[in-house]
């Protein structure tokens, strides 16, 4: 058997980004890809301003507040955001509020809460802190410097990516086209839900599990459905999702049984590798390529997932997933994992490689499903993440295992 890593290193190894790029409205790029490296068109922020709202001062004219008495200063001007005040003459403060530019000659900005009024209705104000240099000011450029790299290509453009572009004066942002992949399900026993179940038959929760996670990836999804237990069928199906996809996953249906027949399918019309990778819940993988036309260079991957739903949706996670990202042009593609102390004992670990269905728990550990098996669609609602088990490896209650959160996988 494969090992996980070498699965993954494989799958890789072999994805190629799709090439085709486009510029859209940053309102338009929230789960793109960035094909280039993004360089900021201005500072920011643009001038000096102030962080919050007070009194622009020089920190020279308060040296009453040395000696513990209020600073006594006339008020000269009102400076509020998105205006520009004239330059401050000493022995003088300017009212500020948040984002408005420092006049020229203030080296300080006392926030409003420790100033007041002078009783006497003169309009000076009492200035009852002596700041520092700098004091709640925020400096041209210390965000961002014109001309430097704010996003690096190859990232999934998040909210917080978009705003930084926008900031940055960046209208529009190239990006990679969205991967195609097309879906298909074999199986007479199949049945879609709402329908009447038939002894024998089950609902098709994968179509439905397969359709959303290629969606949340920002794939391009055809769906074409249920294909009946034929090979003549599931050659064309494979022909039709092959025509203008870059991926096609099926799940089930490519063992060697006399009903199954993606394989045969497969290796009809392209090529076919079957792995037995060393994990658990999954093992099976096939992963290939169909060839378009009959030509063996213009050709769409294949990935044949297993057929029970929680092994289905684990391998997509654990590596179908990174293909896809790798395809899209994600530079970094593994997810985040985190070491957590386990409230559980594993006294009998499996040979292979374990995805334990897992939750954190108030006590900050980590807490198992108590049936982990590969049709208890239940633990992965119950779960928050996955437990990746090492080969062989029993765990005692209290050691530390390395935990990955669903967050970081759907």
């Amino acid at each position: 058997m494969l090992s996980f890593e070498q699965a993954l290193e494989t799958l890789l190894a072999a994805a190629q980004p799709v090439s085709e790029m486009r510029s859209l409205p940053l309102t338009g790029c929230l789960g793109r890809v960035l094909a280039r490296a993004q360089t900021s068109t201005v500072n920011a922020p643009p001038l000096d301003n102030s962080a919050m709202d007070g009194y622009a001062v020089r920190v020279a004219d308060l040296a009453a507040a040395v000696a513990g008495e209020p600073g006594r200063l006339p008020v000269s001007q009102r400076i509020p955001a998105g205006s520009v005040g004239q330059p401050l003459q000493p022995g003088s403060a300017a009212r500020i509020f948040t984002g408005a530019p420092i006049p020229a000659g203030a080296d300080a900005v006392v926030m409003q809460e420790r100033c007041e009024a002078a009783a006497d209705g003169s309009g000076d104000v009492l200035v009852k802190h002596l700041p520092r240099s700098g004091e709640n000011i925020r400096r041209a450029g210390e965000d961002i410097a014109a001309g430097s790299e704010i996003l690096a290509a190859g990232c999934k453009l998040r909210p917080q990516d978009i705003a930084l572009a926008a900031t940055a004066g960046l209208p529009e942002l190239p990006v990679f086209r969205r991967v195609r992949v097309g879906i298909f399900f074999t199986g007479d026993e199949l049945v879609a839900p709402g329908e009447p179940l038939p002894p024998g038959a089950i609902y098709n929760s994968n179509r439905y599990a397969l359709r959303t996670l290629l969606e949340g990836l920002g794939c391009e999804v055809r769906d074409l459905g249920a294909v009946p237990d034929r090979l003549d069928a599931t050659r064309e199906a494979l022909r039709r999702a092959a025509d203008d996809n870059d991926l096609v996953i099926t799940s089930g249906g490519v063992s060697v049984g006399e009903e199954d027949h993606v394989k045969p399918a497969v290796e009809a019309e392209g090529r076919l590798d079957l792995w037995k990778i060393a994990i658990k819940p999954g093992k099976p993988l096939a992963f290939g390529e169909i060839h378009r036309a009959g030509n063996a260079a213009d050709k769409a991957w294949f990935v044949g997932l297993p057929g029970n739903p929680v092994s289905a949706m684990v391998t997509f996670l654990m590596l179908v997933r990174p293909f896809i990202l790798r395809l899209q042009g994600v530079a970094e593609v593994k997810p985040k994992t985190y070491h957590l102390r386990a409230d559980y004992d594993w006294p009998r670990p499996d040979a292979r490689r374990d995805f334990l269905r897992a939750r954190l728990n108030p006590q900050g550990g980590v807490e198992l499903y108590p049936h982990q098996g590969s049709g208890v669609v239940t633990s992965l609602v119950w779960g928050d993440g996955l437990v990746a088990n090492v080969p062989g490896q029993a765990v005692q209650r209290g050691e530390l295992v390395e935990f990955i959160p669903f967050a970081e996988l759907l």
